[in-house]
C-alpha cells in the first residue's frame, strides 16, 4: 500500500505543478500534501476533475489548534516549542476519496493565527457544507464563501470555540431556566476550573487490620476441625 501511495503522491505533485509545488508526505499508509490557503480551491479543482485522480467524493472537513501540539513537556515554553514544529497554530484539514480509484489523500492548509479564514470547497463537495460549520463552530475557523456558516452544535448563545487549546475545560457560561423571569438565562460559570490529572489507585489501608483478623480466625478454625478430624480417625 505504501508503495502504491508513493506512486499516487508523484502523480499528484506533477498535476499540480502548474498551480503549485505542493509538499507531499507518505506515512503509515496515508498520502498528506499541503497547500497554501490562496491555491486551495484550484488544486481541489484538478484532484477532483482528473480523471486519474478523479477524488469524487469529501470525506470529512476538520480543524486542528497546534498550539501545544509535540512541544517539549520537560522544560522550555510549549508555544516556543510547538512553533519550531508547525509554522501556525491553526491548520483546516481535508479529506478526500476517489471512489472511482479507491484511493485517499489528505490536504491540510495553515492559517492565519489571529485570523484563521480559508476558501470554502462547498462548491465543489456539497458534503463538506455541515463539516465546515462544525470545524466553525468547535475552532472558529471562517470559510469563505459558505453558503451558510453558522454553529452547528453548541447552543445560540455559546461563546468561544470548544476545542480550541486556550479555552477553559468548564467553559464560560453556564445556562439555566429563571423562574421568574420564564425564560432560559445566561450567567459567568460557577463551577472550579477542573485539571485532567492521571488516575492514581492509591491503597486503602482502612480495612487492613480486620482482614487479618479475618484470615486468622479462618487458620484458627481450620486447626481446630483438621484436629478434631485426627481425634475421630483414631478412635
Amino acid at each position: 500500500m505504501s508503495q502504491y501511495y508513493s506512486e499516487l503522491s508523484e502523480k499528484v505533485t506533477a498535476k499540480l505543478a502548474p498551480v503549485e509545488a505542493v509538499s507531499a508526505t507518505v506515512a503509515h499508509g496515508e498520502l498528506t500534501i499541503e497547500v497554501s490557503k490562496e491555491n486551495l480551491i484550484a488544486v481541489c479543482e484538478i484532484l477532483k476533475d482528473d480523471s486519474e485522480l478523479a477524488f469524487d467524493t469529501v470525506v470529512d472537513v476538520c480543524g486542528v489548534d497546534y498550539s501545544s501540539y509535540g512541544a517539549a513537556t520537560n522544560s522550555g515554553d510549549s508555544k516556543s516549542s510547538a512553533a519550531k514544529i508547525f509554522p501556525s497554530r491553526y491548520a483546516s484539514v481535508c479529506h478526500l476519496l476517489s471512489v472511482t480509484n479507491n484511493h485517499r489523500i489528505r490536504i491540510r492548509t495553515w492559517l492565519d493565527n489571529d485570523f484563521p479564514v480559508v476558501d470554502s470547497i462547498v462548491g465543489l463537495w456539497r458534503g463538506a457544507n455541515w463539516f465546515e460549520r462544525e470545524a466553525f463552530d468547535m475552532l472558529g475557523i471562517l470559510y469563505s464563501g459558505h453558503p451558510d456558516l453558522r454553529r452547528i452544535l453548541t447552543d445560540y448563545g455559546f461563546i468561544g470555540h470548544p476545542l480550541r487549546k486556550d479555552f477553559p475545560l468548564v467553559g464560560q457560561v453556564e445556562m439555566r431556566y429563571d423562574a421568574n423571569k420564564q425564560r432560559v438565562v445566561y450567567e459567568p460559570v460557577t463551577l472550579e476550573e477542573r485539571v485532567n490529572i492521571p488516575r492514581v489507585i492509591v491503597d486503602d489501608n482502612r480495612y487492613a487490620e480486620r482482614e487479618l483478623a479475618a484470615r486468622a480466625q479462618e487458620a484458627v478454625e481450620a486447626q481446630e476441625a483438621s484436629a478434631q478430624k485426627e481425634s475421630g480417625d483414631q478412635s
